[in-house]
């Protein structure tokens, strides 16, 4: 038996969930900001909340308090059409929620603020996600880059 087209097939199985060259997440901070954080001068003479240097995606656009995940990417070239896709896994149930944010990734290093608000996060500021994984995208659902809390899977014994 020819072991060759078997070995191949596991191979490109394989890749098709590897995550490409050229994009990483350099750190993600997860930690629950209160809305005030977001509070900036301008809007106080009726301009949009400005990014900072950082863009703002929310589960609720409306609401500001949440928790949020402060993550820096760096990505070799420009993706249109990316998603974010965050799964938690929160305090009140086992089973993990996955959330998505559609982005355009610049080339370069960016900082994206993903917050989980609203109804997404019913814990409140006191509630911490026992454990989370965020996957990026890209237009054609390509896995680009994926990092994993310690506690996303059970440690190997």
């Amino acid at each position: 038996m020819n072991a060759r087209p078997l070995l191949l097939a596991i191979a490109l199985l394989s890749a098709a969930r590897a995550p490409a060259a050229g994009a990483e997440f350099l750190r993600i901070w997860p930690a629950w900001q209160e809305a005030a954080t977001f509070d900036r001068i301008g809007e106080y003479f009726g301009g949009p909340e400005p990014g900072a240097g950082t863009t703002v995606l929310r589960t609720t656009p409306g609401t500001r308090e949440g928790y949020y995940f402060l993550t820096r990417v760096r990505i070799a070239a420009a993706e249109t059409g990316a998603r974010f896709e965050l799964q938690v896994i929160r305090p009140d149930a086992p089973t993990p929620v996955t959330f998505t944010f559609p982005a355009d990734v610049p080339a370069g290093e960016t900082a994206f603020q993903l917050g989980l608000t609203g109804a997404a996060w019913p814990g409140g500021r006191r509630a911490n996600p026992v454990a989370w994984k965020l996957s990026l995208f890209d237009g054609n659902s390509r896995l680009l880059a994926e990092h994993k809390s310690f506690l996303w899977e059970k440690p190997a014994p």
